[in-house]
């Protein structure tokens, strides 16, 4: 079960005012209630009385009291029969925060109620109040609407509402129970919405025949598609997804010939698409991820507008005219075994295609723009040849151009580089050749030329762009150097430009670079400037295979966020300058650059002197060289004392930076308030080596009390200017919010210290490492599969209760990284704080140059610049990758999602993601890490509507012990 949780995320005065409307409501009724068990119905203009009593839960700046009640918002009046007064007949209290149930005892008596909408609260229990017959309300009510609750009891106990029409019971938690049975007491309802529940079992078939809308999805619905469900004819809307469903789809849809939306994703089905569809008037069919084969009927798209048969395994070609009809929308059959040509002929009215990852050949049709209306088009992975037509510069409204991995050759058209609109262009993985176009759109923000054969110099106009915050040029034959206008973009957070005949030395870099600078195997020369110690948010750096000279700057170890360092194969001398513990540094092919500052890195040391030289030096002399290195070791470590005596003396005297201007307890509870004492707090803070994490935007200092009671203080990193300074009761405010969440996969802060320039956060110490640590540390041992579930389960609960908050709370760097560990399988999620108190607008760039952890950003956070709750569900599901494959989240410039998805292309190379250690100890293990691969594909898919939400996620890992 879900844990239950509180989320203070709401109006923090609603309970109280419940409260009081309750009693009020006692105290003006008392003598009905005394006079009989059941309050009678109120007449018309008493109705408005409940209201105004109920005004005290909206509060007065949505309902005031001063006015009409028929004027406030989310009631809807009309006259009554006899027209002499108004008489209420909608309410809607959608995100009010409501939790106490006793709401329904006022809300029975409106009897004249036609609709009610209750959704988006915190009910979990409607009790009696709702189901008994003294609920006169539900006798003439025709719409009710619980979606987005905490709902879990038995869905029985709703019945008696011989007029309702409309019911949605969405996004709640209600059980499994007899559905067929229960459903038949609803005899005019017209419109059913149950997805995103615990239910289980057939799919119902006993319901009204009156029935016109029917969704079930995101449920554990298993077994067929029962042949009853054909016989009600009145269905416009089926929405049977995100299921457990197997087997053939009864060809019975001319049973149902009002049928226009029909939905089938993400279940097991299989055979071929039912012939029977073509006598209806489908106008959306979404079949996606299932096991469907066969040829593509070449009516499907007849009547349809939009089309979803990605990833199944239908194959033969796509029919010539299966593009062309009017209306048609939006096509996607991405990752099928479709074969052929693309056809010529497009509807006018097409903005999205998507054929990617299937085996389709020849050219690009020159008529593809003719309808003009593409925005998205996506025609990756597949064996496509000749020319990029210069015709495609007629989709003027072309946001998303993918051409990537096929056999393109010739160059790239002027006129497609000059798309106003397109903000994501991804030609990789050709043959492409000739210049690189000068000027692209302003709009660009993605730009991925790799692994072609373009040639030139790389125009400087390009870092011109305002929002270009992906540049990738590696693998061609670029040369010349790197334009000194680099240093002037301002979006620019990763950079590669690898595998070239770049030649001059390394200009200033764009400081907004974070996830990635790579230029290695080129011919740059020259030093390594110091000034790239200002890419302070910068993750990997990599240099290697140039004619690189001179010393290692020390200003490199000042990178905050460095987790990768790689020189190899330069001429590069010296010692290499000390950095964080968890860099990863490869110096080899090196031979005068050493390891000369105690670093306990893992350092690639493998470029040595030639051997034969050593010897000679070793043999004559061996006496001098020995006394010079201990003479050598003595006064480094006198001098190395020294250094840190005086850098820990000058801390200790109390710098600005570590003194208290304002702090304040966030608990109530007396033991850590007793316990925790600011200003040791500081003092820990202020002593480098009590540092024991760092994460994109914390360091973690360990802080001993005068009690013995140990905390952790975690300093919000603001080197760029993010925090808001200036703004602390906000922060305030922000924080006394989060400080009241109670679930033990999330970490709370106890209390807060703000000083001059940052902000700390005072928290349980509980630390045994991070997940990171658990799965990559090479002194670890290989961690079972049983752990690695209960940390994906204890995760994905705190993910769960942190989205299911009437406010929810995003995480702005969810990774293996800021997920601590009490135990070997106990998780808390750390860095909640953050999308609450940093500033984008504060920021050097644009959003996206503070957007997580390299690895686990969404696709479409490079252009959309906003955080979403999709995009914590990609990052999670990078999270689950990693503990099925035991890999980090990016290996060798890869990234961990994209190798997996390209591998889950074909279900017979699945076996190769996860990882044999783990998989192959039993036939249990093996079928649950497959169970879990498949929900993390799901998370980390490339569209964001595809992606399930957190509370599916959860349930379908329950599903998977």
């Amino acid at each position: 079960m879900v844990e239950r949780r509180y989320c203070p995320c709401a109006s923090h005065g609603g309970f109280l005012m419940l409260v009081l409307l309750f009693f009020l409501f006692l105290f003006h009724h008392a003598p009905m209630a005394a006079a009989a068990d059941a309050p009678p119905p109120l007449p018309p203009e008493e109705a408005q009385d409940v209201l105004i009593n109920l005004s005290s839960v909206v509060g007065t700046n949505r309902w005031n009291s001063s006015t009409p009640v028929c004027n406030w918002t989310g009631v809807a009046c009309t006259r009554s029969g006899s027209g002499s007064s108004l008489v209420v007949t909608n309410i809607t209290l959608s995100n009010y925060g409501i939790s106490n149930r006793s709401i329904f005892a006022s809300i029975c008596h409106i009897y004249t109620l036609q609709s009610l909408d209750l959704s988006r609260n915190s009910f979990t229990d409607l009790g009696d109040l709702f189901s008994t017959s003294s609920c006169r309300m539900k006798e003439g009510l025709l719409s009710l609407n619980l979606s987005s609750n905490k709902l879990s009891h038995r869905l029985s106990d709703l019945s008696g509402f011989p007029q309702l029409e409309v019911l949605d019971l969405s996004f709640n938690l209600f059980p499994s129970e007899n559905l067929s049975a229960y459903l038949g007491s609803f005899p005019r309802l017209r419109s059913l919405n149950l997805s995103s529940n615990k239910l289980i079992g057939d799919i119902p078939v006993s319901m009204a025949g009156s029935l016109a809308e029917l969704v079930l999805s995101g449920n554990q619905f298993s077994g067929l598609i029962p042949l009853a469900l054909f016989n009600y004819g009145n269905l416009t809307l089926l929405d049977l997804s995100q299921n457990d469903l197997s087997g053939a789809v009864p060809d019975e849809f001319k049973s149902l010939p009002k049928l226009q939306t029909l939905l089938l994703s993400g279940n097991n089905l299989s055979g071929k698409i039912p012939l029977s569809l073509n006598g209806t008037t489908l106008t959306r069919f979404a079949a996606n991820k299932n096991l469907f084969s066969g040829l593509i009927p070449t009516w499907i798209t007849k009547h349809v507008r939009m089309l979803d048969l990605s990833y199944n395994n239908l194959n033969g070609s796509i029919p010539p005219d299966f593009l062309s009809h009017p209306g048609l929308q939006t096509v996607d059959l991405t990752s099928n075994m479709l074969e052929g040509t693309i056809p010529n002929s497009l509807s006018r009215s097409l903005f999205r295609l998507r054929l990617g990852g299937n085996k389709l050949g020849g050219n690009i049709p020159n008529s593809i723009c003719d309808g003009m209306s593409l925005a998205y088009l996506e025609l990756d992975n597949n064996q496509l040849m000749g020319n990029i037509p210069s015709e495609l510069a007629k989709c003027k409204h072309l946001s998303l151009l993918s051409l990537a991995s096929n056999q393109l050759q010739g160059p790239l058209p002027d006129g497609i580089s000059n798309l106003e609109e397109l903000v994501v262009l991804k030609l990789q993985n050709n043959s492409l050749n000739g210049h690189i176009p000068n000027t692209f759109s302003a709009s660009l923000s993605t730009l991925n030329l790799s692994q072609n054969s373009f040639t030139g110099q790389i125009p400087s106009r390009v870092f011109e762009l305002q929002k270009l915050s992906t540049l990738d040029l590696h693998g061609n034959n670029i040369s010349g150097g790197i334009p000194i206008s680099i240093s002037s973009s301002k979006s620019l957070i990763e950079l590669n430009l690898g595998y070239n005949a770049l030649t001059g030395t390394i200009p200033t870099m764009a400081t907004t670079l974070s996830t990635s600078l790579d230029l290695s195997h080129n011919y740059l020369s020259g030093s390594i400037p110091s000034n790239l110690g200002y890419l302070s948010e910068l993750e990997i750096l990599n240099l290697s295979y140039n004619n690189l000279s001179g010393e290692v700057p020390s200003s490199l170890g000042n990178m905050q966020s460095l987790t990768q360092l790689v020189l190899s194969y330069n001429h590069l001398s010296g010692s290499v300058p000390r950095f964080r513990q968890d860099v990863e540094i490869d110096i080899e092919g090196n031979a005068d650059l050493i390891n000369g500052t105690g670093n306990n890195n893992r350092i690639s040391t493998n470029g040595k002197k030639n051997p034969h030289n050593v010897v000679i030096i070793i043999f004559t002399i061996a006496g001098a060289l020995v006394g010079l290195c201990v003479l050598a070791v003595i006064v480094m470590m006198s001098l190395s004392k020294r250094i840190y005596r005086v850098e820990d003396e000058g801390l200790s005297t109390g710098e600005s930076v570590c003194q208290i201007i304002n702090g304040h307890f966030v608990t109530m509870n007396s033991i850590h308030t007793s316990a925790i004492e600011f200003t040791k707090a500081m003092e820990a803070v202020c002593n480098h080596q009590n540092i024991f994490l760092k994460t994109r935007f914390c360091t973690y200092y360990k802080a001993v009390m005068p009690n013995g009671s140990t905390y952790s203080v975690k300093k919000l990193n603001s080197s760029d200017k993010i925090f808001q300074n200036g703004n602390q009761e906000k922060f305030a405010r922000e924080i006394e919010v989060l400080g009241k969440l109670t679930n033990s996969n999330v970490m709370v802060p106890l209390a807060y210290i703000l000083t001059v320039d940052s902000a700390y956060l005072i928290y349980k110490h509980a630390y045994k490492g991070t997940v990171s640590d658990l799965l990559h540390d090479e002194k670890s041992d290989v961690i079972d599969w049983p752990s690695r579930y209960s940390i994906a389960l204890g995760v994905a609960q705190g993910l769960t209760f942190l989205h299911g908050c009437t406010q929810p709370v995003l995480l702005l760097d969810l990774s293996t990284r800021t997920i601590h560990l009490k135990s070997t399988n106990e998780p808390q999620i750390g860095d909640i704080e953050l999308c609450k108190i940093i500033d984008p607008s504060r920021s050097t760039g644009s959003f996206s140059t503070i957007a997580g952890t390299v690895g686990y950003i969404p696709p479409e956070y490079a252009y959309t610049m906003r955080l979403t709750m999709a995009g914590n569900v990609y990052s999670f599901g990078v999270i689950l990758l990693e503990l099925l494959t035991g890999k980090p989240s990016v290996s060798n410039g890869t990234e961990l999602a994209k190798w997996a998805l390209s591998l889950s292309a074909r279900p017979d190379q699945r076996e190769q993601i996860l990882d044999t250690r783990v998989s192959g100890t039993s036939i249990a293990v093996h079928s649950q890490m497959l169970s879990v691969l498949n929900i993390a594909l799901s998370c980390v898919a490339f569209s964001p509507d595809a992606r399930p939400k957190m509370r599916n996620v959860l349930r379908m890992l329950f599903n998977a012990k």
